[in-house]
């Protein structure tokens, strides 16, 4: 009883004691937001990264593609059927996209895919991504009479508000007509120009060849659209300082698209397409850089398709692939929840040759950034952790002080019978109470830092004047944590444990003293 009644005595007396409280607090709180924030973000990435790419990846080694997905799909399905629970076949290929800005062409080098209207958004996220409602629902190429998103649907009412998308749709599209009617020379239009506006002449001079128009009909922008395109919202747009985004292109514009035929050697082909939609994964390395359109558009513009197996279309006199043999560069794997995605990818590696087939899972594809993200995640708590063991160096001093300055009360305790062991637990249990308070107050603190940082940093950022955490840096409105609860308990035991291990060597030294010498001591 008399070793916890003088560690609590020491706990309350001695404001040295409250300076290792706040060094284990303050060490325990900064571990906790930032491996909060740092989780927070590692989510964010890996759940966005995830929700544009499929599970798995079964792809060509070249940009020719192979024949018949639906044969290689009802293989793959043979091999690791149990474990897959949809595919769908699209084609990639880099490209250049073209549009107009205040009269000036804006090329942007681009990864082009086509994609399955129909099933694509089954194997991923990728609807949910969409700024138009019905889209989100049921994918469709067809550009939609209004309705746009014009508050970001991912993050809230609060954030900037994009008011071009009001107009955006065929409202749009039938505005910029009437001004290249009004005008012999029109200007090119821009959403963010309303005095320009006025349809592309080189785009509307483009006939029914991606349209799906009857042949001899003439096209009218303000009535007919190219095929379809679905844009990252980072090409058609940017962020200004007020995290507000400011729109180059609307949906209902007409962009170019330039890239190779599968053909040997390949020749460069130029298509237009409008501009049905918009995405937003938040991830600025996708957002910036694909493009989406109908796989039947890829196809018959690259040649990746059997002649001999093609028909004509009687309504439009177009070429129509439904019941043609054509090639696509990759299939997209949708496994099943709670399957070792290594052992399904492993599996069909070693069924399909590996010279003409690469087989990868999602984190296959990120690997180098999954892995660089990993890394300084723990550099980081390595570096952090340091701050506990400078507490823990401090306590080590102050009980090597107090053990001095202590010396004739310990022989006086000796002398009336403690025994050394007796000693040592009042100040170990000295040491464990120092770590028990200070982790304990830097576990509110932290959590309460937590749930509050995004109000802290717009307080620093207004007091500042610079904005602490810029959204058209990170693509974030607001900053992403997540707490996991494994992290706290390792967290608070870690503190805990320096403190106590800081505790042992002065409390042996106590113990060992002689009450003789300790009462005699000056």
């Amino acid at each position: 009883m008399y070793r916890l009644l003088l560690c609590w005595r020491y706990l309350r007396t001695r404001y040295i004691a409250l300076a290792s409280i706040i060094s284990v607090m303050l060490g325990v709180a900064t571990m906790i937001v930032v491996n909060s924030v740092m989780s927070g973000f590692t989510h964010e990435m890996q759940a966005r990264i995830h929700g544009i790419l499929s599970d798995m990846v079964f792809e060509s080694r070249g940009l020719a593609g192979f024949p018949n997905a639906d044969r290689h799909m009802q293989e793959i399905r043979r091999v690791a059927g149990a474990w897959i629970e949809g595919m769908t076949p699209t084609v990639h290929v880099p490209a250049m996209l073209s549009f107009q800005v205040a009269g000036q062409w804006q090329p942007r080098q681009v990864m082009f895919i086509g994609i399955d209207q129909d099933s694509y958004s089954s194997v991923s996220d990728f609807g949910q991504y969409l700024q138009h409602p019905a889209n989100r629902r049921k994918l469709s190429f067809r550009l939609r009479e209004g309705g746009y998103d014009v508050v970001d649907h991912q993050s809230g009412p609060s954030v900037p508000r994009r008011p071009q998308m009001a107009e955006a749709g065929w409202p749009w599209r039938r505005q910029k007509a009437r001004f290249a009617q009004a005008d012999a020379n029109p200007a090119p239009a821009t959403p963010a120009d309303a005095d320009t506006r006025s349809s592309d002449p080189f785009l509307a001079r483009d006939q029914a060849t991606s349209s799906g128009l009857a042949e001899g009909k003439t096209f009218d922008p303000a009535r007919d659209q190219h095929a379809g395109a679905i844009l990252g919202i980072a090409l058609a747009s940017y962020r200004g300082t007020d995290g507000a985004d400011r729109f180059l292109i609307l949906p209902g514009d007409d962009v170019r698209l330039t890239f190779p035929t599968a053909g040997t050697p390949p020749q460069a082909v130029s298509e237009a397409l409008t501009v049905v939609d918009l995405y937003e994964s938040k991830m600025s390395e996708y957002d910036a850089s694909f493009v989406f359109a109908p796989i039947e558009t890829l196809q018959l513009a690259r040649g990746m398709y059997d002649p001999r197996t093609a028909t004509i279309d009687p309504d439009t006199g177009q070429i129509d692939l439904r019941n043609a043999l054509t090639y696509c560069t990759s299939i997209q794997i949708k496994v099943k929840a709670g399957v070792d995605l290594d052992l399904v990818r492993d599996r069909l590696r070693s069924h399909f040759p590996p010279e003409l087939y690469g087989i990868y899972t999602w984190r296959d594809k990120q690997g180098p950034l999954l892995a660089a993200v990993q890394m300084e995640t723990a550099i980081l708590n390595v570096l952090l952790f340091l701050i506990i063991a400078v507490a823990g160096f401090g306590i080590l001093a102050i009980f090597f002080m107090i053990v001095v300055e202590k010396t004739r009360d310990i022989g006086v305790l000796k002398s009336l019978g403690a025994s050394g062991r007796g000693i040592l637990g009042i100040f170990v249990g000295y040491g464990l109470g120092l770590g028990l308070v200070g982790s304990g107050v830097g576990l509110g603190l932290g959590l309460l830092l937590v749930a509050y940082i995004n109000e802290i940093a717009n307080l620093v950022s207004t007091l500042t004047g610079h904005p602490l955490f810029d959204p058209s840096v990170y693509y974030f409105h607001k900053i992403p944590t997540m707490v996991r609860p494994l992290t706290l308990i390792w967290i608070v035991a870690g503190a805990m444990s320096i403190a106590l291990l800081a505790s042992i060597l002065p409390a042996r030294r106590a113990a060992r003293l002689h009450p003789v010498e300790a009462l005699r001591y000056e």
